[in-house]
């Protein structure tokens, strides 16, 4: 304790940025580019670090995208100021600007200039991911996945991400021809559970319907399953895709047993 209050507080890097053009930074910096690159990326580390442990209420990150654009400008195969720099920019305050578009402009730098990774499509990918806009997100995975040697595991990612946000028919056919036309068995096995997932959604939004109707019918929800079918809301127990009895929620909404093999659904967070 006593070692920590002689120590001097964090304060955020002075900020101050003399140099600000790329083209004029390559010029000077002649043959020694990746040199210089690496000299600014270690700025890059210690501007967002020391601003991001700084106890100033109006710190700012002015400085941290003119800094990432120099770094790659120098060297513009440097994959990890593109990658961790978009992380940086697209945090949300306080600790980072929260600036996805610059985040998204520094991936598009680092796509233009390196055609052949797909890192940077699925970086792109991921920020609207954190965005919550799942169909561009989607649409990202799947460029990521179409850059040659990209990995298999980015095939059902688009499909994973078009559930997640709802989008059960979208997700449905990319599954299907998945299925149809990869001969990967995992890929294969990985197509045949969501479209059971999918199934089970779909289902328990139908029977969620049903247990609409009958709370306006009733003026209050049903205790359970039996009421239901007593009263020909329902044919028969409802179960998911595995043959577990689908789960009612206090708020009228419908979701798989925890012991189902289905659970967690992938528009829901993990128990």
């Amino acid at each position: 304790m006593g070692r920590e209050q002689r120590l001097t507080p964090i304060v955020a890097a002075e900020q101050v940025l003399y140099l600000r053009s790329p083209a004029v930074a390559r010029r000077a910096a002649l043959s020694f580019k990746a040199i210089a690159a690496d000299i600014y990326w270690l700025r890059v580390v210690q501007y967002y670090g020391s601003t991001r442990l700084s106890n100033n209420a109006q710190r700012s990150y002015d400085l941290l995208y003119p800094l990432l654009d120099l770094t790659t400008s120098l060297d513009p195969q440097f994959t990890v100021a593109y990658r961790f720099g978009a992380f940086f920019l697209s945090e949300a305050p306080p600790g980072g600007p929260g600036r996805r578009d610059l985040a998204r402009r520094l991936l598009d730098k680092a796509a233009a200039a390196n055609p052949a990774r797909w890192e940077y499509p699925y970086d792109i990918g991921f920020l609207y991911y954190r965005s919550a806009d799942y169909e561009h997100a989607a649409e990202w995975f799947r460029r990521a996945r179409a850059v040659k040697g990209s990995p298999s595991w980015l095939e059902p990612l688009a499909a994973v991400t078009l559930t997640a946000g709802g989008q059960t028919t979208a997700a449905r056919a990319l599954w299907q021809q998945m299925l149809a036309s990869n001969e990967d068995e995992w890929i294969r096995g990985v197509a045949e559970f969501r479209l059971k997932q999918l199934d089970t959604i779909d289902f328990a939004k139908s029977v969620e319907r049903a247990v609409a109707a009958y709370t306006r019918a009733h003026g209050s929800q049903p205790v359970d399953w039996n009421a239901m079918i007593r009263e020909g809301y329902l044919r028969s127990m409802p179960l998911d895709a595995a043959g577990h009895p689908l789960v009612l929620r206090l708020d009228g909404t419908v979701t798989v047993s925890q012991q189902s093999p289905m659970s967690p659904l992938p528009t829901e967070k993990a128990p």
